[in-house]
């Protein structure tokens, strides 16, 4: 059984650093020190000090943005100007946990509405919820870390950490953080283990939250093992379906599109895959977009000037590969890329009309590939793109306000961008798949929200 993880860069597959996985002996002391923190309530946290400590916090990460920057670029591999962006968007997360400690509150229910219920006063108030359990997935290290952890913090619960094996080192660089800016010892715990040990953590009763982001399939299967009472969200994939009418603005569509699309090579759960494209429009539309990807500079992730760096792992290349390959023997037009760089990069790719039941139709691709279908009837696309079991976010491009509304109605999606790509996201919004995409809603606020637990209170006095 390995005994170390070793880290390795997307860009080259050079040696990082190599890091001890924990045992059953090392977790079953890290699950008692956490539920010995919230059985404690002496121990607890209170509100004025969460707000310093995440405040001190974000400070440091401004300070330090640089350096946090290149290290979650040397292990994920996302370009530089958009590792930029993540880190930009951690600081502001870790503000916004920070002031959303002021609004975790709760409400006067009435009474005397009868007599049943004559001198009484009544309110709700929430608690944290408990220990909190995070598994995490590679593609945002250093942002995703702030959702699971810096939440849990602001609610006032202590949680375990476990990062995506592949991109432990951001997640780590945040803890170090969070100590340094006063979060006392045991608060914050990261692991890096096997799976079976992960599972064992998730599944243990004195965990009482499971947050979890990475595949369906893992987490479907963890959330059936959970122990009773364990509440959950889960975060899982998509294969994001885009709606263009023939009225589309080309000028503001594309960009978008194609940002959208290669974010991060496509690795991404809301990233632009399946878009739709009313036939009258559509030789141009290709035309257009093919241009611009062809443009995309595929390179060291480093290079500021690199727009689409490397995926994950080989396997990852070895499986794109493979669906692209078999789309296009089923039948489907290359358009742009299509073939292999090197070990771990692939060519930014765009493929027209693929068959319906191809891995590139009806899977997450989580590459980066682009699929354009043709359509002549826009409510037959509508049928298409809700034809998966996954549903997250979804886009319709139009300047028909009839149009877009009647299409935002009619897509089964938790969220759906009018005249911009599917991948937008701020963190002050709500944000989750619905069906197999998962379950619960994410956003810096709503996570805080669903790591608390409201407790009612009753008096009852003659005097009331």
């Amino acid at each position: 059984m390995e005994t170390t993880a070793k880290i390795t860069s997307p860009y080259d597959q050079s040696f990082i650093k190599e890091l001890p996985l924990i045992n059953t002996n090392d977790l079953e002391n890290t699950l008692s020190i956490a539920q010995d923190l919230f059985d404690d309530q002496s121990k607890w946290i209170p509100a004025y000090k969460r707000i310093e400590i995440l405040e001190k916090t974000a400070s440091i990460m401004n300070d330090r943005m640089e350096q946090l920057i290149v290290l979650a670029v040397s292990e994920g591999g996302k370009p530089y100007q958009d590792t930029r962006a993540e880190v930009i968007r951690a600081i502001k997360g870790v503000k916004l946990a920070a002031e959303h400690i002021s609004q975790i509150k709760g409400e006067q229910v009435p009474m005397g509405l009868t007599e049943a219920s004559l001198n009484r006063l009544a309110f709700v108030s929430k608690e944290p919820i408990g220990v909190v359990a995070a598994v995490s997935a590679f593609n945002h290290p250093l942002n995703l870390a702030v959702h699971q952890i810096v939440t849990a913090i602001a609610a006032g619960c202590p949680v375990i950490f476990k990062p995506a094996m592949t991109t432990p080192l951001s997640g780590l660089a945040l803890a170090d953080i969070l100590k340094e800016a006063g979060l006392p010892s045991g608060w914050l715990q990261v692991v890096l283990c096997s799976t079976e040990i992960a599972e064992m953590l998730v599944t243990d009763p004195r965990v009482h939250f499971f947050s979890f982001i990475g595949s369906a399939k893992v987490g479907w299967y963890l959330k059936s093992k959970l122990a009773p009472g364990t509440r959950c969200t889960l975060e899982h994939g998509g294969a994001a379906p885009v709606i263009v009418e023939s009225d589309a603005d080309f000028t503001e569509m594309i960009p978008d599109l194609v940002k959208g699309g290669f974010y991060h090579a496509g690795q991404v759960c809301v990233s632009v895959q399946r878009i739709y494209v009313n036939e009258e429009i559509c030789d141009l539309f290709i035309e257009k977009f093919s241009d611009s990807v062809n443009k995309l500079v595929t390179g060291n992730p480093l290079d500021k000037k690199t727009d689409v760096g490397p995926l994950i792992t080989p396997k990852e290349v070895d499986r794109v590969e493979q669906w692209v390959n078999e789309a296009i023997e089923s039948g489907a037009k290359l358009i742009a890329g299509g073939k292999r760089i090197s070990e771990t990069f692939f060519q930014p790719t765009v493929l027209f009309n693929p068959s319906e039941d191809s891995n590139v139709s009806i899977k997450e691709i989580f590459g980066p590939v682009v699929c354009i279908y043709s359509y002549t009837d826009r409510e037959e696309a509508i049928k298409r793109a809700n034809a998966l079991d996954v549903h997250f976010q979804a886009a319709v491009f139009t300047k028909n306000i009839d149009v877009a509304l009647d299409t935002v109605k009619k897509l089964n999606a938790t969220a759906v961008m009018v005249n911009d790509h599917t991948a937008f996201r701020v963190d002050w919004m709500p944000f989750g798949g619905r069906d197999s995409s998962g379950i619960g809603m994410g956003g810096i606020s709503y996570t805080i929200n669903e790591m608390t637990r409201e407790k009612l209170t009753v008096f009852k006095s003659k005097y009331l």
